[in-house]
């Protein structure tokens, strides 16, 4: 607890109004998501009548349709800025998920589903590229850990708040997260700036069809499609925490659901407790060789299961996963931001949210499912470490010759 009080007292100091803004904002629009999410497949299920095979279909529906939408959402940021972008998509938000709802059919439910996945995840890239406007480079991973102990601070609350909801009402589950998007959408257009850089003397505003052009410019970067490659094998060893190891820990050691969740609670109390001081004592340090060693520690965590059969050391598997997510997490999208141009920030971030983590959440639980339907379902795990050393490579080689783009100027003093 004198960690999160010294690390928010922190942040009351060193950080500029907008931060703390969009901080609050993030934290009410994700704790309304939290309350929805945990329920949504009983949701489903319940609703619909149908299964899981159905609901694997929505999300991949989900995971696809927010590949376009976050890929436009980074051209559009970069275009017309980071405020409208974020205000579009809460009131989309909004929209689609009051519709989820209130419809009464499974093919309605999924075209709904294809209309917010296009339309809710344009805001994502910039609220990456407002983080890297108003901060300068040697705060950034500070910033994006904040904005971590944000998330889970968020998840602690919602699922309590969101069962006690659901218990009654699933409507108004989806309502409440309705009324909260638009809230939060209030917040920021009163209450944030657009902070988009301005353009240059010499420069002229690109047209739209030129901005998604632009695309082609960040896939050329082949230093940053590295970073992408070395942080999506990453990403593929990361996914199973939240996907694959409950259904392996019950299936092949009986582990019920409840003991599960305690693994992952305790994943979120150290992100709460010690994201701070974590990121405060490897913020001066190479960034690669920081990554690096975050995925060391996913490596480790994740191939422990392979090897150990003890509920404790189940434990001490999660716990040394999110020593390396505590590291990764902050300092990968603080990355981002030092190889993007100003202008590109958007984009660069869309590139990051879609392919290095976007890609492995929407194929890895299939590829996962392969090896533990069809061999022996410890290989996974071998499998995650095999792939999580190749990840450390990668970041190893990136340590010798990444060169950050100058960083600009946060847009106001810190208050």
């Amino acid at each position: 607890m004198k960690n999160i009080l010294k690390g928010w007292s922190t942040l009351a100091r060193g950080f500029p109004r907008t931060f703390k803004v969009l901080i609050v904002t993030t934290f009410i629009d994700r704790l309304g998501g939290s309350m929805l999410f945990p329920f949504f497949a009983f949701y489903i299920t319940k609703r619909f009548n149908v299964g899981m095979s159905e609901v694997g279909v929505l999300f991949l529906i989900f995971s696809i349709t927010g590949f376009i939408g976050s890929f436009s959402g980074g051209a559009l940021t970069d275009r017309f800025g980071r405020r409208k972008m974020i205000i579009f998509s809460l009131i989309a938000s909004s929209f689609s998920t009051a519709a989820m709802g209130l419809v009464n059919s499974y093919n309605g439910f999924l075209l709904i589903g294809v209309i917010s996945g296009l339309f809710t995840d344009v805001g994502g890239p910039a609220q990456q590229a407002i983080i890297a406007d108003i901060l300068p480079e040697e705060k950034r991973a500070e910033g994006f850990g904040i904005l971590r102990v944000t998330f889970n601070l968020a998840v602690v609350f919602g699922p309590i708040i969101g069962g006690l909801v659901a218990a009654r009402s699933y409507t108004a589950l989806f309502l409440m997260d309705a009324v909260i998007s638009t809230i939060c959408a209030i917040i920021v257009y009163f209450a944030i700036p657009e902070t988009k850089p301005a353009l240059q003397e010499h420069e002229v505003q690109e047209s739209f069809g030129r901005t998604l052009i632009g695309y082609g410019r960040v896939l050329r970067d082949g230093a940053f499609m590295l970073f992408i490659l070395a942080s999506m094998l990453s990403a593929f060893v990361y996914m199973n925490m939240n996907v694959t190891l409950g259904v392996f820990l019950r299936d092949t050691y009986g582990i019920p659901e409840d003991g599960y969740a305690y693994i992952l609670s305790i994943n979120a109390a150290m992100v709460v407790l010690f994201q701070f001081w974590i990121t405060r004592r490897i913020e001066k340090r190479p960034p690669m060789l920081m990554m690096a060693a975050g995925t060391l520690f996913y490596a480790i965590g994740f191939a422990m299961y392979g090897f150990v059969s003890v509920y404790g050391m189940f434990i001490l598997a999660m716990v040394i996963i999110t020593i390396g997510e505590m590291i990764v997490s902050p300092v990968g999208q603080a990355l981002v931001a030092s190889f993007a141009p100003e202008q590109m920030r958007g984009r660069y971030s869309a590139i990051y949210g879609k392919l290095a983590w976007g890609v492995p959440f929407a194929i890895g639980p299939l590829l996962a499912g392969k090896i533990m339907d069809n061999i022996d379902p410890n290989w996974l795990w071998y499998a995650c470490g095999i792939i999580g050393m190749i990840s450390v490579a990668g970041f190893l080689l990136l340590n010798r010759f990444h060169n950050p783009v100058e960083a600009t100027q946060p847009e106001e003093a810190a208050a």
